[in-house]
Formats: C-alpha cells, sequence, structure tokens
C-alpha cells in the first residue's frame, strides 16, 4: 500500500481549511494531491520508508494530529493506487482506515458493481448489465474484445485493466491549483433572493480579485447553494430535503474578470428557480485554472466593457496597497 486517500470531515461550507490541512500532510511526504472541497490524495512510499511505518500506520497518526491540531476529523483509504484508495475510502469510517493490499486487490474489487468502479457512469454501468456484466469479478472475466465492442475501443481497454485492478493513476502533487473557492454564509438562514444574490456577488469578486493576483483564469463556475434541513416532523415521506445543490457552467472563454463571473453566478442561481428558499450557504468555485498568459481573450468595439477591465486593473492596484476591502462595488458597501 503507498496511496493514502484522505477526506477531512470538514462543517459544511469550510473549504477555507482545507490548505492549513493540506500543509499538515506536506510534512509526511510532497507528494500531495488536494481533492477539493475537503479531500486529497497523499503518496507515502518514501515516507514509508523514512519515518518506518506502515501506510496504516501514518493514517493513525495523520488523524491524530488532524484532530490535535485542527480539531477536524478524517477517514482515511489506503491502496496500492490512487484508484483503489479512492474506493477504499468509501468503506473507511473515522478511526477505521480501510487498506486493500495489492494481494487483496481481487478479492477487494470480484464483488462489487460495476458502477463503484471511478469513471464508469450510469449509462456505461447499464450497458454491461444488460449482457450480465453487472460486478467486477465478471467484466474482469470477460474478453477485451467484448468489452471494446460494448463501450469503445480505449474505454474498453482501461474498464478491463481496472476490473482487473491494474491502477496506472499517480497522485500529481499542487493539484490544488486547479480550482479555487470562496464561500458565503448567513448569519440566518436567508429567504432573501436580493441578499443571496449580494453574497454571489461578494463571492465572485473575491474569486476575481484572487485568480488576476495569481495570473490565472478559470474556464468554468460552480454553484454550490446549501439549504436549511427541514425538521423531520415536515419531511415527506421520502425524505425530499436535499442539503444543497450544486450547478456548473463552462465559461464562453477563460476568464478572471470579476464582471464575467458575477454574470454567470447570478445565472446559474437563476438557473435553480428557487421560491422562498431558505438559503443558509452559497459558494462558488473557479475550475479548470490555467495561466493568464496562455489564454486568449476576444477583443470587443463595447467601450463599457473595456473601461471595466481598466476600472478593475486600478482597484486591484488600491486593493494591493490598502487593502482588500479599499475598493469594493457599492452594494457591498451599503
Amino acid at each position: 500500500m503507498t496511496i493514502l486517500c484522505v477526506r477531512f470531515q470538514l462543517p459544511p461550507m469550510y473549504e477555507a481549511a482545507l490548505p492549513g490541512l493540506l500543509r499538515l500532510l506536506a510534512e509526511f511526504t510532497p507528494v500531495v494531491e488536494a481533492l477539493p472541497p475537503d479531500g486529497a490524495l497523499i503518496d507515502v512510499r518514501g515516507a514509508e520508508r523514512y519515518f518506518g511505518r506502515g501506510a496504516v500506520e501514518l493514517a493513525s497518526v495523520i488523524r491524530v494530529r488532524s484532530l490535535a491540531l485542527h480539531g477536524v476529523d478524517c477517514v482515511i483509504g489506503a491502496g496500492p493506487g490512487p484508484m483503489l484508495a479512492r474506493m477504499a475510502l468509501r468503506d473507511a469510517r473515522p478511526g477505521v482506515t480501510c487498506a486493500v493490499t495489492e494481494d487483496g486487490v481481487r478479492e477487494f474489487l470480484d464483488g462489487r458493481p460495476v458502477a463503484a468502479l471511478p469513471g464508469v457512469g450510469t449509462a456505461t454501468a447499464r450497458t454491461l448489465g444488460e449482457y450480465g456484466l453487472d460486478t467486477l469479478g465478471r467484466v474482469a472475466a470477460a474478453p477485451l474484445a467484448t468489452l471494446q465492442r460494448l463501450v469503445g475501443a480505449r474505454a474498453g481497454r482501461e474498464l478491463h485493466e481496472k476490473a482487473n485492478g491494474v491502477d496506472r493513476g499517480r497522485v500529481v502533487p499542487d493539484a490544488v491549483s486547479r480550482s479555487l473557492a470562496a464561500e458565503r454564509s448567513f448569519g440566518r438562514d436567508e429567504l432573501d433572493p436580493h441578499r443571496h444574490r449580494r453574497a454571489l456577488l461578494s463571492a465572485a469578486e473575491e474569486l476575481g480579485s484572487r485568480l488576476r493576483e495569481a495570473g490565472s483564469v478559470c474556464r468554468s463556475l460552480t454553484l454550490t447553494v446549501r439549504y436549511a434541513e427541514l425538521p423531520r416532523s415536515r419531511r415527506g415521506p421520502s425524505a425530499g430535503n436535499p442539503a444543497s445543490t450544486t450547478r456548473t457552467r463552462t465559461l464562453g472563454e477563460p476568464t478572471a474578470h470579476s464582471a464575467d463571473l458575477t454574470r454567470t453566478a447570478y445565472g446559474l442561481y437563476e438557473a435553480l428557480g428557487l421560491q422562498r428558499a431558505r438559503v443558509r450557504a452559497v459558494a462558488l468555485r473557479a475550475e479548470g485554472l490555467t495561466s493568464a498568459e496562455h489564454a486568449s481573450h476576444q477583443l470587443t468595439f463595447d467601450p463599457v466593457d473595456e473601461k471595466a477591465r481598466r476600472i478593475e486593473e486600478v482597484a486591484d492596484r488600491a486593493r494591493a496597497k490598502f487593502g482588500p476591502r479599499a475598493v469594493m462595488p457599492g452594494t457591498l458597501a451599503a
């Protein structure tokens, strides 16, 4: 076992604590890949030799230090590769690390449904199930040519390898830079749509500022709305009260422009069609981050847009010199 998949038991909408927890993991190994909003993959091959402890022992130490230093518990899965560590995480619980050994991979995988394999969606699982390939053991035993006829050449080969425990994934350090998030919680469950939009404006402004400061642009934006939980006596028989809703939208072009992020956030919010929803918090995540130097921007003859971008540059310089609240939209200053 060389890979640990760690999921921290963070309170909802508290992703801001993740960087500090990642630094804790980096004290054991520099090969740490963030899995926002609350997890990470770490390669402990070097740590096993350095500390003279196995992966399960290191997992126990990580959990104790996370609790002692940050007050955050975690669940951990261990396996020979990232895929198996992620799958083991599903069977883990606080205080008990679920570990898959190299000798136990076949036994771990065989009886599991096809949908349990990362990368296998509902449609693929349904197609395989129609031919009796409903478990990973049956998929592993099926001829490669059969799988390729059912799901395609490349997908069939990957499926065959994964079902047989072949894990070609690797841990990519510093993957936290792939996304940035900003959360806004309300002091009480908020019904007012105007306050919802005000929180989204604030979050979008923060994301835009952080992206420009880092010299990055994002390709998509994800909105998460967390609702107040209804008392059990008011829930329907199917307990149909979702704790949160998440929606993602790809941007027209990679951007760090706050106005574009705000418009997209508003569009995602309006598409939810919330009617007197009791909202507890909202969060925006900028995803698919790339360097602004390598991103293209469609030129426009709109003087309003060009003026807004010039004002944004000036505002960024003012905030860098006088603090993040030196310049802000009038709606937020009220």
